[in-house]
């Protein structure tokens, strides 16, 4: 998968929040993006994953321009800001209702993505009654049990103890591995390092630096 950002301009009441940002983004790659809250990180992601239209310029993916040829990124998986599931439900249950409108993970991959973001499959309890890390687990879970093309991670480490904050950096690099186009936020700024193949600073809604990081 190709990405293509031409010229990628959001006003939103009168203000920029996205000015004309150019980037091309490939698979087998984590892009890290960061940056003061409010910098237009979250809003470059929306953007990205067809959630809102641009007032200017395209994002493509593999020359076909999403909003045109495209209604929707081809394959995707998302989490961004706070992860929300219904609450009567346990995580498995959740992710099985989620994986029944494509029909791409069955049961055992659901059961083995929960498996690797660290929780229990088994585990019935209910999501009301889940942690803020464990919420935030289940969010990942979601975004990757479907092997998509493109994942789109918005402060994945967030609520996460150390042992879940090493845990998620493997498994964005697994995602990769395995071919993955990986797009994240974090505001620590040595995870986005470890992880990021190349790191796009935001200031104002444009982009005033990019980084390879070496691995």
């Amino acid at each position: 998968m190709k990405i293509e950002v031409k010229e990628l301009t959001k006003i939103l009441s009168g203000n920029k929040i996205i000015d004309n940002i150019n980037i091309t983004m490939k698979s087998g790659k984590v892009y890290g993006l960061c940056g003061y809250n409010g910098c237009g990180k979250t809003m470059l992601m929306r953007l990205i994953a067809g959630l809102i239209t641009p007032t200017s310029g395209s994002v493509s993916y593999d020359g076909q321009i999403l909003g045109k040829k495209l209604n929707f990124p081809p394959s995707i998986g998302i989490l961004i800001e706070n992860p929300a599931f219904l609450d009567s439900r346990s995580g498995f249950d959740n992710l099985k209702l989620l994986a029944s409108i494509k029909g791409k993970a069955d049961k055992d991959k659901i059961a083995d993505t929960i498996r690797r973001v660290g929780l229990d499959p088994d585990d019935k309890k209910k999501y009301r009654k889940y942690s803020l890390g464990m919420k935030q687990r289940l969010g990942i879970a979601a975004a990757i049990m479907e092997s998509p093309d493109l994942v789109i991670l918005d402060e994945p480490t967030n609520a996460l103890d150390s042992k879940g904050v090493e845990l998620t950096q493997n498994l964005i690099r697994k995602e990769c591995e395995r071919g993955a186009l990986v797009i994240m936020t974090c505001h620590d700024r040595e995870i986005l390092e470890n992880v990021s193949d190349v790191i796009y600073t935001i200031e104002h809604g444009r982009i005033i630096d990019e980084r390879g990081v070496q691995s």
